[in-house]
């Protein structure tokens, strides 16, 4: 099941885009806006958006481990109810993208508290003057509270170990590069047509698609062994 949660994660990230643009644009703004302008653009934005990504596979390589360290991946039953949770939250993901439910901001308010404590760090990191300093900004941003991020997390945990949760984790970043790639370089033109709701429903719908695919899959796998 490694492949198809990789590939799920890859396209959350992509087609979670439009959640993206909302919840990320004022930090790429700031990141636009608040550069020496020593660095091209596209190279700043590319170091912020690896910082973010490293991030990321730090928090999946954690929660692997977490799933590991609980010894669920050898008990049958247990795996089971971790791969049908992630599905789930997948599915609830989708929704909450194609404007049908908020749940998953739940996610985003119980991570508030540990923003709060990140964020005079990436302000102390602006204005950025180095490559370094921009990977750096960016791996503060990766701990901006957010339900996208927090529901693939519970995938990561379902993986197993620390590698494949790192692994999921990294499938989801890359699939969040060319939106706030795109974002950081043509926010004017982006924003625009990410925010009409066929774009969302349709994203939206798709990632619940792939949540809803691996529950089936799931449930044929069981009916054909019994």
């Amino acid at each position: 099941m490694i492949e198809f949660s990789l590939l799920t994660a890859l396209l959350a990230g992509l087609l979670g885009g439009v959640h993206c643009v909302g919840m990320c644009g004022g930090i790429v703004a700031a990141f636009s806006f608040r550069a020496d302008g020593t660095h091209p653009p596209f190279r700043l934005h590319l170091a912020y958006n690896l910082g973010r990504v490293a991030s990321y596979m730090m928090f999946g390589a954690l929660a692997g481990a977490l799933g590991a360290s609980l010894k669920l991946t050898g008990f049958a039953p247990a795996q089971t109810a971790l791969f049908v949770l992630a599905q789930g939250v997948m599915i609830l993901l989708g929704l909450y993208l194609a404007g049908f439910n908020q749940w998953v901001l739940v996610f985003e308010r119980a991570g508030g508290a540990l923003w709060n404590k990140v964020k005079p760090l990436f302000q102390k990191l602006l204005p950025v003057r180095s490559m370094p300093q921009a990977v750096l900004a960016g791996m503060a941003w990766g701990w901006l509270p957010c339900g996208l991020v927090y529901s693939v997390l519970v995938s990561a945990v379902a993986a197993g170990s620390a590698t494949s949760g790192a692994a999921l984790m990294l499938a989801f970043g890359i699939g969040t590069l060319p939106n706030l790639l795109g974002m950081g370089l043509f926010a004017r033109q982006i924003q625009p047509f990410m925010q009409q709701r066929w774009v969302r429903r349709t994203a939206g719908l798709t990632v619940a698609g792939f949540g809803a695919w691996g529950l089936a899959a799931l449930a044929y796998s069981m009916l054909s062994t019994t």
